[in-house]
């Protein structure tokens, strides 16, 4: 199992990891949470389904609605036993994106973590500056690229 991948255990019900694929990023909604790896664990404790999830940032607005997308999920695939609890620690990495996470952002316009140059998502180009540490979401910072011009956010590393 790789760093991005949650624990999940065997015995965990298919509805509840076909429910759980469908629920998004409200702030970058190509990225599933599993994608993102915020989707830390699922489990069953007894016939209760806990669902564990990192956030990217301490204090990130879009938890509350991840939490209430999960929920939402579950219960409209008849799962009536359910907790989702957030854990702080170890606390989440941009290793933990699924390379089909980091694929989708690119498509989408969003250049991929990566500790390098940051390359402009539509041109390639990795002749880009920083116009500032903060873009759109805190997660991410705004760049432009010097060979097509063009502004475009970039996932933070860390």
């Amino acid at each position: 199992m790789n760093a991005a991948a949650a624990l999940i255990q065997p015995q965990v019900p298919e509805q509840v990891l076909t429910a759980l694929q469908g629920v998004v990023d409200p702030e970058i909604p190509v990225l599933t949470i599993e994608d993102l790896g915020i989707l830390r664990d699922v489990r069953m404790a007894g016939d209760e389904v806990v669902v564990t999830i990192t956030p990217t940032y301490v204090g990130c607005p879009a938890m509350v609605e991840i939490r209430e997308n999960i929920e939402k999920a579950l219960g409209e695939a008849g799962v009536e036993a359910f907790r989702v609890e957030t854990s702080l620690s170890p606390a989440w990495t941009t290793d933990w994106m699924s390379e089909a996470g980091r694929r989708k952002l690119l498509e989408y316009g969003i250049a991929p973590p990566s500790p390098r140059s940051v390359a402009c998502p539509q041109c390639g180009s990795e002749d880009t500056r920083l116009i500032s540490e903060f873009g759109s979401t805190a997660c991410k910072s705004l760049h432009q690229c010097n060979a097509c011009l063009e502004p475009f956010d970039h996932f933070k590393c860390h």
